[in-house]
């Protein structure tokens, strides 16, 4: 695999053309005033620029061909210049008009990569700078601000994603590019990445199976990574937050410099977490964590090739509490505990012609997860004595901890290699088509005692196409797709309190079509009507396949099903969008018919002194949407108005309600933004309150779920205080210390409640 990649990646930087591209011009309103600041983007080359005092912006390097450039700055409305460029010497001033109160995004997860403006799908973005302004202690919390998303989670540490009430395998995670792959069918462990070098998330609320095959069924989060320094620059940055629930911290400190052709990040960073207390005072033993993040990357382009070699390694070591027991200020994990070490390569080309383009991306992931647990000889933590003698800040207990805990009761490793080629068409001018092919080859192994999947290798290959038609007012994007997974299993027996448990040899094979299409237009002036048709599929996971004994996270026995087929999904979507200068409203609609939906159903039974469930089918449907008003009163410019409803409805054919479906919410937010003279620019002040709902369709093996209400505090802004310049924010959240269980907490049914109040400060120097 590594020669692979060395060989591809010389390959690209060995074609240097002789001919060198530069545009450049000048950036001004249409008052002719020079505009300072403004981000110029060419997404394909992974490049940018800022305009200078004057306006004035240069690019170098450029290929000759078909490119686009965006131009983005706040409060004015982007613009989007497609090139054909045939000469070296490129003139291109702009003029941008005042617009909406954003600045908008360019979608890298859909296959047109245009802004949400001109997307013919509704997808969500979520910037990093977004998510720490509302204090979000961790990524999958951020996540959550995106309507129609929430998570399942395990205390602080663990969460898993929810789009619009499909999760596990359901949800498909990119990040650098390339499909995430680290267990996903397993509820007690997260997603293994960590908000450093991370720039947004691109949420598709949907099945996009079209675009990346099984497991996209209900939708796709997409991580797009820290970005490349402006040319010809060096950036270095520290950041540093507390959160005081946890007497937790998270620091992080990156540098990152371009030049004319070749540019490199380097981030690093460290989290770490006491025990999460409740609004009681009690803290719920063996929630800790701590967390190691190390983000690299090194990009090249000239004219004839893109090239951006990145490589993400996260270390988690995480308690799996088994309840509230004794309270200690102690960072050591104790018995159980997880210890997940994560790899993650990616290569991208942009190889480009004289009117089209191919793309060229390859991914690595290696994936260990170890647990440790008591019943394998491990020393005890039973001694309060011994705890206490333990220092908060002490983390050298780390590596003494693993040297008593060298054997793992469990370990898996899991190796992906994935790859996506993509061939853009010559684009006529109002047509652009893709055609490309996706795959992946996976090997799971075991080594510890005990095994929750077997041995197994797991192929898939797929082909698609799709295009865009662009008319007047209105846009028409399509789509076909063929997949192929085929997956071959190890036979296993594992001895367990007198008892086989047999994992038996699988050969199995799955097919589908898949087909999206969507039409956008502008039903009146200043609407934006959206329907989209889609359908996806998901072949069964491991899991749900060969299940056969206790899963700990959840404490069942779970029993698979070898004679479960693929599922299968149609989705409609319906969206209006209404947006000027000083007002929003959005309202989206979906129904998803779901056929063959795998589910754990009781079966009364105990093994193991755990319940028994085992893995069945139904055909079920989900309905719901989001609706939301963001208002930006003139002349009051610096008062924001933000409200946001989403619900969901999951229902089994049989009239049985689907389990782990949220909860109806309802959020309100007030924000004022501000400068004070020069000591502090881009500052702001919020309020926000979240509502959620009682849930009372749950199905048969739940429990019904309070309402409650959470109100968050938060402040912050770019300060300059003798000329040392440093961005600052704090955050209350759950500031009345509230009570609350969510519906979607692993612990609810141990009465253990939410995190209470959590005080977050952050501080961020560019040095």
């Amino acid at each position: 695999m590594q020669k692979i990649i060395q060989a591809l990646f010389l390959i690209g930087t060995s074609l240097i053309g002789y001919s060198q591209v530069t545009i450049s011009g000048t950036i001004s309103d249409t008052e002719k005033n020079s505009l300072f600041g403004v981000e110029i983007y060419a997404k394909d080359l992974h490049i940018g620029t800022t305009s200078d005092i004057d306006g004035k912006y240069t690019l170098k390097n450029v290929p000759h061909g078909h490119i686009e450039l965006i131009f983005s700055f706040i409060g004015y409305e982007p613009v989007i210049k497609e090139l054909d460029i045939h000469k070296d010497i490129v003139d291109l001033n702009i003029q941008l008009k005042e617009g909406v109160f954003h600045m908008e995004e360019v979608i890298i997860s859909t296959p047109f990569n245009r802004l949400q403006s001109q997307n013919v799908m509704k997808v969500e973005v979520e910037t990093a700078e977004s998510m720490r302004k509302k204090g979000a202690p961790t990524l999958i919390d951020g996540l959550t601000n995106v309507a129609g998303v929430s998570q399942i989670s395990t205390g602080t540490s663990i969460g898993k994603p929810v789009i619009r009430g499909l999760s596990g395998n359901r949800v498909l995670v990119y990040t650098q590019g390339v499909r995430l792959e680290n267990q996903q069918f397993g509820d007690e462990h997260g997603l293994g990445l960590n908000q450093s070098g991370i720039e947004s998330v691109e949420v598709i609320k949907g099945p996009a199976s079209l675009l990346y095959g099984s497991d996209a069924l209900g939708g796709v989060i997409y991580f797009n990574p820290e970005k490349f320094a402006p040319k010809n620059s060096f950036v270095s940055s520290v950041n540093q937050q507390y959160f005081s629930n946890t007497s937790g911290s998270s620091t992080s400190f990156g540098i990152k410099k371009s030049l004319n052709q070749w540019k490199y990040i380097i981030r690093g960073s460290h989290d770490n977490h006491l025990d999460y207390k409740i609004p009681t005072g009690e803290m719920v033993t063996n929630t800790r964590y701590y967390e190691t993040n190390l983000n690299t990357a090194i990009g090249f382009n000239n004219e004839n090739i893109s090239s951006e070699l990145r490589y993400n390694y996260n270390n988690s070591n995480v308690g799996l509490t088994e309840g509230i027991g004794h309270q200690e200020n102690s960072r050591v994990l104790e018995l159980p505990y997880q210890k997940i070490n994560n790899h993650i390569v990616s290569l991208h080309n942009h190889i480009f012609f004289d009117n089209s383009k191919l793309d060229v991306n390859i991914g690595y992931i290696f994936n260990d997860r170890r647990e440790f647990e008591d019943e394998h000889g491990h020393e005890d933590h039973d001694d309060d004595d011994d705890h206490d003698d333990h220092d908060d800040d002490d983390d050298d207990d780390h590596d003494e901890e693993d040297e008593h805990h060298d054997e793992a009761a469990l370990q898996m490793e899991l190796s992906t290699f994935n790859y996506d080629i993509k061939y853009h068409f010559p684009k006529s001018k109002s047509v652009a088509i893709i055609a490309g092919v996706q795959g992946m080859i996976q090997t799971n192994r075991n080594f510890g005692e005990e095994l929750l999947i077997p041995n197994a290798q797991i192929n898939d290959f797929g082909v698609f196409s799709t295009g865009i038609i662009d008319l007047d007012n209105s846009s028409i994007m399509a789509g076909l797709r063929y997949d192929n997974r085929s997956l071959q299993t190890e036979y296993h027996a594992v001895e367990h309190e007198h008892e086989t448990h047999e994992f038996p040899a699988l050969d199995k094979t799955y097919n589908s079509f898949t087909a999206s299409l969507g039409y956008k237009f502008d039903l009146f002036n200043d609407i934006t009507t959206r329907i989209n048709l889609a359908s996806g599929f998901r072949a069964p996971n491991l899991a749900e396949l060969t299940s056969n004994g206790v899963h700990h996270g959840t404490n069942r026995f779970e029993i698979g099903n070898p004679n479960l087929e693929t599922e299968q999904n149609f989705q409609t979507d319906v969206s209006f969008e209404y947006e000027n200068k000083h007002f929003e409203f959005f309202v989206n609609g979906f129904f998803n018919s779901l056929n063959n939906y795998i589910y754990l159903n009781p079966t009364g039974e105990v093994e193991d002194g755990a319940d028994v469930f085992e893995y069945t089918q139904e055909n079920a449907k989900l309905y719901g949407g989001e609706v939301g008003i963001h208002l930006h009163p003139h002349p009051v410019d610096w008062l924001h108005l933000e409200s946001a409803f989403e619900m969901v409805i999951g229902e089994q054919n049989n009239g049985d309600y689907l389990p782990l479906i949220p909860a109806n919410n309802w959020t309100n937010t007030f924000r004022s933004e501000f400068d004070i003279k020069d000591w502090m620019k881009n500052a702001f002040a919020s309020i926000s309150v979240a509502t959620t709902f009682e849930q009372n369709n749950v199905s048969g093996f739940e429990t019904n779920s309070a309402g409650y209400s959470l109100v968050n505090f938060g402040i912050g802004g770019s300060l300059n205080i003798k000329s040392v310049k440093f961005d600052l924010t704090a955050n209350l959240n759950n500031a009345f210390d509230e009570s609350y269980i969510s519906h979607l907490s692993r612990l609810k049914g141990d009465g253990i409640p939410n995190i209470g109040r959590n005080f977050i400060i952050g501080v961020n120097f560019n040095l």
